[in-house]
């Protein structure tokens, strides 16, 4: 008797969590029915009440410039799913900490998972709906999550490399997920795949070949021996658009010119829009002002250079603000580029008429001075009118004299703020070798053909990684990134200058090597990941493994 009430009640109790929190709308179209659970492939927009068998593809030729849509066929919605996940949480929450997580899996091999994110997706949708379209290529941009969901799969995440020319088996799965103190993912809720034949594209033996350096570079040529194949496998690459918006490549090895090339119409002396590579500038030229004794330190306040109670939100703590903490992105400003709601993203300075008010007059936040790194575009600009009101003449003929002179740079321009002055937060425009020389001055430990430009202490202090215990990046000196690259079971520490785009110098700290990479993708997910996987797959081992 026991036992048959046991039953009863896990009847019950299984009875009660299957049941739906909200009604989902009646499902009533009968290829609706015929393919419930299950993911379908189109390669065209074709509204749902007109949607026939016939439209489905099992095999498609792959064209990036093609339509390429999925349908998703469901046999309940999106909340019912989180519901079953956890029975305690109400509508809303389930919204909030829940939704469909995709997996890619190509050729029997999963390649991408991702948990989309909450906010993807109408609240009604999520409450009723059991089928859905997911545009992930358009040829007219439609413009929606599926499009990024996708690129972030195939540009960042591996889908362009698996997905090389030949025929592959491409698999969608989709399964419900909640997070809260814990991830839960449910069943499979909808799968499906299809035949991607992917087109051998026409690259000719030019395009592959690595190009010659050619006189008048201002550089040293190197003789030294590196993986040509390596290197002509990275020109087929960009040459199929596999690596995107690639404008130049240099490597600098042991101070002589060893590679440069050009592509996508730039030549040597283009002048490359590198975003935020120029706020590597700063960190040198307060290296400079220093050094001249026009700034005692960077250990100096900004109470120093500013009357801090003359300006919005002054607290006590903005008076323990200092150079030091604005070099290294811990100043305590409430300020983040990285968060669209932050009161100091650089976005809400650019249409100000004072930017260095903008940033003075911003409220501090929680976060210790020193301590809690967040990227901060406007705090550079801090530093650039700091160093513009104490170094004579200002910051434009000072770093004329004092940095491009005596690097022998000559060509390039300046980003300027609304009063004129140059802008430190990025912008800075010059030709790929000049921005290796900057590179290479740091790798000489602040020297340029004898004379000393930077002190070799302040480089020792740049590339300092003042936030090793943050485990959610590698690292952050004076306005410098800490990048780690492995080619095999080597470890290649660098510290680089990075920009929107994929722009970067990279000056490799134990290894006698210096690169510019300059790079067009600008706010594309995927611009620094290619260049990340430029540097560790194709270049480091051109030079390191023969």
């Amino acid at each position: 008797m026991k036992s048959t009430l046991l039953v009863v009640l896990i009847l019950i109790s299984s009875f009660s969590l299957a049941q739906n929190i909200v009604k989902p709308e009646k499902i009533e179209n009968s290829v609706q029915k015929t393919h419930a659970n299950k993911i379908v492939f189109l390669d065209k927009v074709i509204p749902f009440e007109n949607i026939k068998e016939a439209d489905f593809l099992k095999t498609m030729i792959f064209k990036e410039d093609k339509n390429f849509d999925i349908r998703v066929f469901l046999d309940n919605s999106l909340v019912n799913y989180l519901h079953q996940l956890d029975p305690s949480l109400t509508i809303d929450e389930l919204l909030k900490k829940g939704n469909y997580q995709f997996n890619f899996i190509v050729d029997g091999k999963l390649i991408y998972t991702e948990n989309l994110n909450t906010g993807a997706g109408t609240a009604d949708s999520k409450k009723i709906k059991t089928s859905f379209r997911i545009p992930f290529l358009s040829t007219t941009n439609e413009d929606s999550w599926g499009r990024y969901l996708w690129m972030r799969f195939y540009l960042a995440n591996g889908g362009i490399d698996v997905l090389k020319a030949g025929n592959h088996v491409l698999k969608i799965e989709i399964k419900p997920y909640l997070k809260s103190s814990i991830l839960k993912i449910g069943n499979v809720i909808a799968q499906g795949e299809i035949k991607l034949i992917v087109p051998q594209k026409n690259i000719s033996e030019g395009q592959m070949t690595i190009q010659k350096i050619k006189p008048n570079s201002g550089w040293k040529i190197s003789d030294e021996k590196f993986n040509q194949q390596k290197i002509k496998a990275l020109n087929q690459k960009i040459a199929e658009n596999r690596f995107r918006d690639i404008t130049g490549i240099i490597v600098i090895k042991n101070e002589k010119l060893l590679l440069e090339e050009y592509f996508n119409g730039y030549k040597r002396d283009s002048l490359n829009d590198t975003r935020s590579v120029g706020k590597s500038f700063s960190s040198a030229l307060m290296g400079i002002a220093i050094k001249d004794g026009y700034i005692k330190s960077e250990n100096q306040s900004l109470k120093e250079f500013y009357d801090l109670k003359q300006f919005n939100n002054y607290s006590s703590k903005k008076d323990s603000v200092t150079i030091k903490s604005l070099l290294t992105m811990s100043s305590g400003f409430d300020g983040n580029d990285q968060d669209e709601e932050s009161p100091g993203n650089e976005e809400n300075m650019y249409p100000t008429e004072n930017w260095v008010k903008f940033v003075l007059d911003l409220p501090m936040s929680e976060n210790k001075i020193g301590k809690t790194w967040s990227y901060f575009t406007a705090g550079v600009v801090l530093t650039g009118d700091i160093l513009d009101q104490s170094v004579p003449k200002g910051l434009e003929n000072y770093a004329q004299n004092k940095l491009f002179q005596p690097l022998g740079i000559t060509n390039y321009k300046w980003q300027f703020t609304p009063q004129q002055k140059p802008s430190l937060a990025g912008g800075l425009k010059m030709n790929a070798l000049d921005f290796a020389k900057f590179g290479q001055l740091y790798k000489n430990n602040g020297t340029w053909n004898g004379k000393t430009i930077l002190d070799k202490n302040w480089i020792k202090k740049s590339f300092t990684n003042y936030f090793a215990d943050n485990k959610d990046f590698e690292g952050y000196g004076y306005l410098f990134w800490r990048k780690v690259y492995k080619v095999g079971n080597k470890s290649f520490e660098s510290y680089q200058s990075s920009g929107n785009g994929g722009n970067k110098i990279i000056i490799f700290t134990e290894v006698p090597v210096v690169m510019v990479i300059t790079a067009k993708a600008y706010n594309k997910l995927y611009a620094h990941l290619q260049v990340d996987k430029m540097v560790q797959e194709y270049l480091l081992p051109a030079v390191y493994e023969q």
